[in-house]
Parts: structure tokens; sequence; C-alpha cells
């Protein structure tokens, strides 16, 4: 955008308000726009649609390698726009930030879904730190939810932090896995469990026994876990991808989750949580950027840098004369 950004966020926020999609992509962009006119012109967007956010379904998916998470989205967001649903699939990728991402090629794999009026599939910025790729991806879904989405999926395209990312976005998260447990199951991490309110045996079609028993496997390592909500246990189902086979079974669970935690107060208080967290991944974010792209800060590091790599000057008054410059 050029200038007169404000002019144009003003417009912009009504179009979205009206589920006009190509203002909806525009105002993403806008947020994703490093200038700091486009930027206080994306607050005051976002602040502007605030009261329009909020009542979506917020499901986030991760999987291990292989074990055809696009596929089931896929087929997953077809479904519900066969019931009626409007379906974002948002994605955050902590790798796109060293290659570019590689959603492309997952909306590729997502050819239902990318043709569907009623879905919108967008990529997490390709550049930043996770924290504030992830804050990023969060401020979408909230143009998506203003703009009429009422489910959105997060999707895990990137490994590692990804995961603990996308549940602090997110109401649900779902782990897909893959047949015949055994290796598998010696080879998640216990801390993708613990975030867990749901596994989802994937290709049950190919290895109907093979899904059962990894299910049972599974159902077993979860027990040994305490459940992150008193309200909730979190169930194991066989599904599959591909035929859809399982997936209404996997929406009703989900429903059912949202139910139960809006009863208690609990989705309230996650989603309060998840707003503090929001806010200081945006700090981190805007404190990384002025360590990249203050003028005085940019002369003064190199020769911090020489000074300790000399011998000359210790860390820690490195890092004093660094947070100093930052005016902190």
């Amino acid at each position: 955008m050029t200038g007169g950004s404000h002019r144009k966020t003003d417009i912009t926020a009504e179009a979205v308000a009206a589920g006009d999609r190509a203002a909806l992509a525009r105002a993403i962009t806008l947020m994703e726009s490093r200038r700091p006119d486009h930027r206080e012109a994306a607050r005051a967007l976002l602040q502007e649609l605030m009261p329009r956010t909020g009542h979506a379904v917020r499901i986030g998916i991760t999987g291990v390698p292989g074990v055809g998470k696009s596929t089931a989205i896929d087929m997953l967001g077809s479904m519900l726009t066969e019931k009626g649903h409007k379906v974002a699939v948002l994605a955050v990728d902590p790798s796109s930030t060293r290659t570019g991402g590689a959603i492309l090629g997952d909306k590729t794999r997502m050819a239902r879904l990318a043709a569907d009026p009623n879905a919108f599939i967008r990529p997490s910025p390709s550049s930043g730190t996770l924290g504030g790729v992830a804050a990023k991806t969060r401020e979408t879904m909230l143009l998506c939810e203003a703009a009429g989405f009422d489910v959105i999926l997060v999707e895990t395209v990137g490994v590692g932090q990804s995961e603990t990312a996308v549940a602090d976005l997110t109401d649900f998260f779902l782990v897909l896995m893959l047949p015949g447990a055994g290796d598998e199951l010696q080879g998640i991490k216990k801390g993708i469990l613990e975030l867990a309110d749901m596994i989802a045996v994937n290709k049950a079609d190919d290895a109907g026994m093979k899904a059962k028993a990894a299910a049972a496997e599974y159902k077993a390592a979860l027990h040994i876990l305490a459940p992150a909500s008193a309200t909730w246990t979190p169930p194991v189902l066989t599904v599959s991808g591909l035929t859809g086979q399982g997936l209404d079974e996997l929406w009703i669970k989900v429903l059912d989750h949202r139910r139960r935690l809006e009863a208690t107060g609990e989705l309230m208080a996650k989603r309060r949580a998840q707003d503090t967290k929001w806010m200081w991944a945006l700090v981190h974010e805007r404190l990384h950027e002025r360590l990249h792209h203050d003028p005085a800060l940019r002369r003064r590091v190199p020769e911090i840098e020489k000074a300790i790599a000399d011998g000359t000057l210790s860390p820690n008054a490195g890092a004093s004369e660094i947070v100093n410059l930052l005016g902190i």
C-alpha cells in the first residue's frame, strides 16, 4: 500500500466486515507490513474490527511428518463448508523465516478448499521471530473472524516450538498421528501429548487394525499424563483424511469440548491468557526489530561484538550497553 493508508484502512474495515475476500487479503497484507505508517493503520483497523471477533471455533492442528495433515485439513474443511460453515486455514511456520515457507505446496494439496468460496487459505508471514510469526497469525485469525469465518484451522507447518505457538493461538489442539504406534510413540515429545485436546490416528482407511492398535497405545500414553483441564479428558479417534471416515465424530468432539469449557468459564480464561502471551510476543518482536534497525544500535553493536570476541569487554557489560541504547 502507498500513501493514504489510513483512508484505505477505513474503507478496508467496512469491506472486511462485509466479507469482501479481496479486502480481507489486503488487510492481512497491511497487518504484515513493517512500514511504521502501515503498522499504525493496521492497529487502528484491528481495533475497529475487534468487536466482531472472538466467535469462531479455533482449532490447532499438528502432526508428525507424513501423517497427511493437508489431506485431512482439506477433507475436514470441505465437510464443514458443506455444513454451512466458513473456514479459514492459517499456518504457523517458523522454518519460513529461513526458507520462505512451504504453504503454497500445502495449498495445492488442499485443492478442494482452495477452490471453495466459503474457505480461505493463508500462510504465516515469511519473516520475523517465531513469536512474531505467531502474533501475526493471530492478527490474521482475528481479521478472518471479523470477515465472518466461524471455523479457523491453524496448522503447524514447521516443527519444534511451533506446536506450543499454535496451542497458544487456539481453543482446541488436535494431534494427528500415524497407524502402527510403536516407534512413533517413542518419538512423540511428551510436551505435544500434554498440549493435545485430542489425538486422531489418520490413514485408518489403509490400516484399520493397525490404526486401532495405535489408538489403544496412545490412550494408554495419555492416561499417564494429568489432563490439562478437569473438564476434559482427551479422546483418541481413528480417522481417514482421504475418505472422511471419523471426521464427523471428530467435529462432534470439538463442539463438545467447546460447550464444556464455555460452561465452566475455562474458554474465556484461556483466551485471556492467550491475549497476554500475544502482547508479550509483540513486545519481543518490536524489541528484536529495534535491535536490527535502530541506526545507533546498528553502528555500535558490531563494535560491542568485536570487543567481546577480543576479550576486552564482558558479555554482561555488552548486554548492559545494548539495553541502555534501547532506552530500557
